[in-house]
């Protein structure tokens, strides 16, 4: 491997959906070059991400990717296309072969795009690949689709097109230990705030703990039956016995129960989540983490 230039993907990569594997693709096959994939700490286009930053890198690295180079768009993005091109991708990081999508931009006010990338790489005897749009039956299949499956609770869609369940890791804290009152105790983690906001409500889950993976019946909301200041995900793993309280535990988001909603007491939460639990199993079990390839799931 020729460890002097490396074959570069370039792209945002907010959601490292089957679009962007496209891309991706491109770029891994590459010969003698060392692979390497540029993208940005947070969307230049100000949307939140379908991933976290370190879920990205982690991602991308089991995809083969050797070097991972993420900047913050504030620094770059008054720097000229063909400055850009010359300093960074040529010099910095000696880029010696490129993969974009059809639609990627880059340099001041997005004046670069795919079509004067490649230029740029004739001139300097680069070479060029440019990925063209996967599609399904109803179109591109792009981060802003997913997001707004996402924000619908529409689950199976969202899946669909990433490639594998959306979802998020976090430590477990402590919370009010209502459901452990209930008999159903729950696993409370902070949503992660650059995360596109799921649908407040109830999901089935496929959960992944450092003591195994369990289906439950996570809700993402805000607690109105007892009140919280912060966007929680609680989850219950049903048969699940075990200490994990700061721990790292992964939550796979499968497909939307219910809205959340107010109880006029606990005894009828209690029998909702009941309820809901044998619901979850059901789509676990039409939806086995097996359903996506190993490498797209990430551990705790």
């Amino acid at each position: 491997m020729n460890s002097e230039k490396r074959s570069i993907a370039l792209g945002a990569f907010d959601g490292l959906h089957r679009g962007h594997r496209a891309v991706l693709e491109r770029a891994l096959d590459c010969g003698e070059y060392l692979p390497a994939a540029l993208t940005f700490a947070a969307s230049p286009s100000g949307e939140p991400s379908l991933l976290t930053g370190e879920d990205r890198e982690a991602l991308l690295r089991r995809a083969g990717f050797r070097e991972v180079y993420t900047l913050r768009f504030e620094d770059v993005r008054d720097i000229p296309a063909e400055t850009f091109f010359r300093d960074y991708l040529l010099g910095r990081w000696q880029g010696g072969r490129f993969a974009c999508g059809e639609d990627f931009r880059f340099g001041r006010s997005a004046e670069g795009d795919a079509g004067l990338l490649q230029a740029l790489c004739k001139a300097a005897g680069a070479e060029f690949q440019v990925a063209p749009p996967v599609t399904d039956d109803a179109g591109k299949i792009s981060s802003t689709r997913i997001r707004q499956a996402v924000e619908a609770g529409d689950m199976e869609t969202a899946n669909r097109l990433l490639g594998r369940p959306f979802g998020f890791a976090g430590e477990v804290i402590h919370g009010n230990h209502l459901g452990t009152g209930l008999g159903t105790p729950t696993l409370n983690q902070a949503y992660p705030k650059a995360l596109a906001a799921a649908k407040f409500g109830v999901y089935a889950a496929w959960c992944r703990t450092p003591m195994g993976d369990w289906y439950g019946v996570t809700n993402i909301g805000v607690k109105p039956t007892v009140g919280s200041d912060r966007v929680l995900a609680e989850t219950w793993l049903p048969g699940f016995s075990g200490d994990l309280y700061g721990k790292r535990v992964r939550i796979f988001l499968l497909g939307f129960i219910r809205p959340e909603r107010k109880f006029p007491s606990l005894d009828a939460l209690r029998a909702e989540i009941l309820q809901n639990a044998e619901q979850a199993r059901a789509m676990a079990a039409r939806y086995p983490l097996a359903t996506w390839p190993e490498q797209e799931l990430l551990g705790p």
